[in-house]
């Protein structure tokens, strides 16, 4: 089974549809790469993926561990490079609402740096962590 289908619309913008839920997807070209910037761009999605990958996989361990997790909001930032066009740089900044432990944070922090998509992007993808503890 698949786990997408990506349409190209025109107007650099394609439509996935994920295949076993059915929730679509719309990208753009980024602005500064011929698009409108009306919708994530490819490299947007990746950057993002990312964050969503670690906060998910906090979420993950935190339930396989009979722990509570609260809010996580995360502000992303990634950084083009050229010659080739490429992500140079995600940085995001981790915002947790509830208090935390230092081993707890420590664990979380952990995890957050070896989520799947962290061991998946090209170590030449410079991933920058900062964890902002209220």
């Amino acid at each position: 089974m698949t786990t997408s289908t990506v349409v190209y619309v025109g107007q650099l913008h394609t439509e996935l549809k994920h295949t076993k839920s059915g929730q679509i997807v719309l990208t753009d070209a980024p602005t500064d790469n011929n698009g409108k910037g009306e919708y994530f761009s490819p490299t947007d999605l990746c950057a993002t993926s990312l964050a969503t990958c670690a906060i998910t996989t906090m979420g993950i361990k935190a339930n396989m561990a009979g722990k509570f997790l609260g809010r996580i909001e995360a502000d992303v930032f990634k950084v083009m490079a050229n010659n080739p066009r490429r992500i140079s740089e995600v940085h995001i900044d981790f915002k947790f609402s509830d208090k935390y432990l230092d081993e707890q944070k420590e664990w979380l922090m952990d995890i957050a740096h070896n989520c799947p998509v962290a061991k998946s992007l090209h170590p030449d993808i410079k991933q920058v962590f900062s964890f902002s503890w209220e």
